[in-house]
């Protein structure tokens, strides 16, 4: 098979991302494309990897992609996937916030002198859980603690390394079986239809492999139905995928923000770019990148023309 023919693939253990359907079901191999699927820890290390020209197509969350893009790396989001993934958790004795309002700084307040930990620096929950410590003045009085990978979160709370975290729902399950936690910030009050992640590529595939990566985003729209859909058959999937966890688990990781699309619509690429002066107060970005250095439409207006489904 020819290297025209195969797709490299960066990923995540994320059990809701496209990913783990496409590969388990091995549907990009049944439309005769080779592939060669590399795991990796967070989104930013796939953007690097991108950078390198190691990877295809990449599964990351926006705030890596921008500030790789703010580095100078030639690689732009071509479709969506998710919103709003992003959840607060914290140990058994802290109380979850009971209204829907805006100012929930009560819930982070109850962490002062305490640690918090989350992925890498610079993913979108770090991206988060920083500005919201900083809007609620608590930046200096709650330690931030970073995880290479987002698996060792469980075992951190298990151990009183950190009384709670940001991160994804399947985060939020696994922890709340291991460490008895619960959700103290809902993910749709935190940053509403923030993008939880996208498909993204470097430049020069656009034009050089643009016919494989149509084939691929179709692929893509048509897991994120299935996850939208038919949860409890995609629950299934994903279980026998994962291997360690069971279809239940899957399901609960999956109903807690089920909003799937790979569409970029209006509200997707609105909240990214209202990322953008946040993360140039965090002093991760020097620059501004326009929404034309971000976002490439063409290929999946073209595959999705219908309107989004993310709500």
């Amino acid at each position: 098979m020819s290297d025209t023919s195969k797709i490299r693939i960066g990923y995540l253990s994320t059990m809701y991302h496209t990913s783990i359907l496409i590969k388990s079901l091995e549907w990009l191999e049944k439309e005769g494309i080779g592939t060669r699927w590399t795991l990796f820890g967070t989104g930013p290390a796939i953007v690097e990897a991108l950078t390198r020209g190691e990877l295809d197509v990449g599964y990351i969350g926006l705030a890596p992609t921008i500030i790789g893009i703010g580095k100078g790396a030639k690689i732009i989001c071509i479709a969506g996937g998710h919103v709003e993934g992003t959840i607060i958790l914290g140990k058994s004795e802290y109380k979850p916030i009971l209204t829907n309002s805006n100012d929930w700084r009560p819930a982070l307040e109850q962490f002062r002198g305490k640690k918090l930990g989350t992925p890498r620096r610079g993913s979108l929950h770090d991206v988060f859980l920083r500005f919201y410590l900083t809007q609620f003045g608590l930046s200096e009085s709650v330690e931030v603690v970073n995880y290479e990978w987002a698996d060792f979160i469980p075992d951190a709370l298990r151990n009183d390394e950190v009384a709670g975290a940001a991160g994804t729902p399947p985060l939020a399950v696994i922890s709340s079986i291991l460490a008895n936690t619960k959700t103290i910030v809902p993910p749709n009050l935190i940053w509403p239809n923030n993008p939880s992640y996208g498909i993204v590529t470097s430049v020069d595939n656009l034009t050089r492999r643009s016919d494989l990566l149509e084939r691929f985003l179709l692929l893509h729209k048509n897991a994120c139905r299935l996850l939208r859909e038919r949860p409890e058959e995609a629950a299934t999937h994903i279980a026998k995928a994962v291997g360690i966890i069971d279809t239940d688990f899957a399901l609960k990781a999956l109903e807690i923000s089920p909003k799937y699309c790979a569409a970029l619509s209006t509200e997707f690429v609105g909240s990214t770019m209202r990322l953008v002066p946040v993360l140039r107060d965090l002093k991760y970005l020097s620059s501004d990148p326009k929404e034309s250095d971000i976002f490439e439409h063409q290929l999946i207006d073209k595959i999705h023309p219908e309107s989004p489904h993310y709500s």
